[in-house]
């Protein structure tokens, strides 16, 4: 097995992600390379393009290169990984796809090693099908400028419930990088931000999918991805995120519509994650529109 996936972006391209892998079987793998940390809800805990505010602190759909182990046997699934580095190997490159830990001036760090493990069980109650589990993360982030380490954990609680075309997901997630301070930076798409050194993220989605049988649309789904980061200490204040859209497949086309709100949260006019600096209390939102073409 193989997969390669590169990306070009307005300003900076970057790898997603390149892994080779050997199959034992249909139900277990390994895989090494530069590929998916395998931590909460897979493939990923939101819907919406943007993602929801796990994705901004490394904590859903976060590639770095290591070797993992997959086995989904009957109604269980283990995943077991050692993480060397991320993609790239330092924090002070700033052109990636998925969130890690930032080298800047003020908060010279990088990650290092990281094992990873995830348990998850699969089982019906009446007409609903659900799924189980938990994360946990363990690891360390270096200091560059004098090669000290700290601590780096996480674990995360996760449930999916469907029945029908409806799909409920909940999960809490908590990390804490043990650095002095209370803060880290992290870095995606160009540009560093601090975000808090320890917080709960909460988050909850409600999906629905639409039978388009005999459409003009081959899929259509909707949503509502609402997370919030729960930060607290001198500087820190919580953040949320809010996510309501749809998205829309005809052939190769597929769509996004999501209205994003966000307060004192990144990317949505926030001064970062869990930060508290002044105009960073005030709500704010975009609407995105997003169509992309698959080959």
């Amino acid at each position: 097995m193989f997969s390669l996936q590169y990306r070009w972006y307005d300003g900076f391209d970057a790898v997603h992600h390149a892994w080779a892998g050997w199959s034992l079987d249909a139900d277990r793998d390994l895989r090494v390379g530069v590929q998916q940390v395998p931590f909460g809800l897979l493939p990923y805990a939101s819907q919406g393009f943007w993602f929801g505010s796990g994705y901004y602190l490394g904590l859903e759909d976060d590639y770095d290169l290591g070797i993992v182990y997959r086995d989904e046997r009957g109604d269980r699934s283990w995943h077991g990984g050692v993480m060397l580095r991320d993609e790239y190997g330092t924090g002070a490159n700033y052109d990636r796809y998925s969130f890690d830990v930032a080298t800047t001036d003020a908060l010279p760090y990088r990650e290092v090693e990281h094992a990873v493990v995830r348990y998850a069980r699969r089982f019906e109650r009446g007409d609903w099908a659900l799924e189980w589990g938990a994360s946990g993360l363990l690891g360390r982030i270096e200091d560059r400028t004098d090669g000290s380490t700290f601590r780096h954990a996480a674990a995360a609680l996760h449930l999916e419930g469907a029945r029908g075309p409806w799909t409920l997901q909940g999960q809490w997630a908590h990390y804490d990088y043990d650095v002095p301070g209370g803060r880290v930076a992290l870095s995606a798409f160009m540009f560093p931000f601090e975000v808090a050194a320890r917080a709960d993220v909460l988050s909850v989605n409600v999906v629905r999918d639409f039978d388009m049988s005999g459409n003009w649309l081959d899929s259509l789904r909707c949503y509502n991805n609402l997370s919030t980061t729960r930060a607290g200490g001198p500087g820190l204040a919580d953040s949320w995120l809010n996510v309501t859209g749809c998205s829309i497949g005809k052939g190769p086309m597929f769509t996004y519509f999501d209205w994003i709100a966000g307060r004192n949260m990144w990317f949505v006019g926030g001064p970062g994650i869990g930060i508290s600096e002044p105009g960073g209390d005030t709500w704010r939102s975009r609407l995105n529109i997003n169509v992309g073409f698959y080959f």
